[in-house]
């Protein structure tokens, strides 16, 4: 599903992403960990054709991120539930579950929607699967935090991609939430054969519920395996504090 080959990212300066080769198979279930700058972020928009590699290549189903057009190829291959959820607070919830249709209707059908929503059942149907099937009229900004993730992941559903890519999809939730939240997406993606990302900082919900680990320290790959195979040597060496501070005091 992804392929990087020697993928690199700068910003000025500052090396977001050494030097990375990796190959994600179709359908993983696979978590980003490392410590806050270690490069998390960056490497999801590289997956999601955001942002381009200086050097290197990054490709998505068998072609390169450079050829992908940002609108109907880009959201068939990848969908991206981002921290802030992206919605709008003062459209009501089926505008922004139908706005995952963006990509297949153009502007033109998009704005039409925004008077008369179209494709309803799917809309309905996506929020009946997230368990909010009751909040299709209501405004977006009077939903809890926890349900407004939801309406983001019901836009995802909708935009049918073949992978979903989350960064920190639980960072704003409390501990039972996270676990419910966690327990939808896995098993979205498990039931639609749908290959699934996330960047984590909440260490056993990573273990519990990826197959996969990849974890990153400084824009460096530090380890790449099964979660199963991952030890408590290698937690404490990824998030070890006093590599912190010595980097600091250089």
């Amino acid at each position: 599903m992804f392929e990087l080959v020697d993928a690199t990212k700068r910003y000025g300066p500052l090396v977001a992403l050494a030097p990375l080769s990796l190959t994600i198979t179709a359908g993983e279930r696979l978590a980003l960990m490392g410590p806050s700058g270690s490069g998390k972020t960056t490497l999801l928009h590289l997956l999601a054709g955001v942002i381009q590699p200086d050097e290197g290549r990054v490709a998505i189903a068998g072609r390169s991120t450079e050829t992908l057009r940002p609108g109907r190829d880009l959201a068939r291959l990848v969908g991206v539930m981002a921290q802030g959820f992206d919605l709008v607070p003062s459209l009501a919830v089926v505008h922004n579950v139908l706005a995952g249709r963006l990509g297949e209707w153009g502007i033109g059908r998009s704005l039409l929607s925004l008077v008369f929503p179209r494709e309803l059942p799917l809309a309905q149907a996506a929020l009946n699967r997230v368990g909010v099937g009751t909040k299709l009229y209501e405004r977006t900004a009077r939903l809890s935090g926890g349900e407004q993730q939801r309406v983001a992941l019901a836009r995802l559903l909708v935009q049918q991609p073949r992978a979903i890519l989350a960064d920190e999809p639980v960072s704003s939730v409390d501990p039972a939430r996270a676990e419910d939240l966690l327990t939808l997406l896995v098993e979205v993606a498990a039931e639609d054969g749908r290959t699934l990302i996330a960047s984590m900082h909440a260490v056993p919900l990573a273990l519990r519920y990826f197959s996969r680990v990849i974890a990153l320290r400084h824009g460096h790959l530090v380890f790449d395996r099964a979660t199963t195979a991952v030890t408590e040597a290698d937690l404490t060496a990824l998030y070890d504090l006093r590599q912190e501070e010595a980097r600091d005091v250089r």
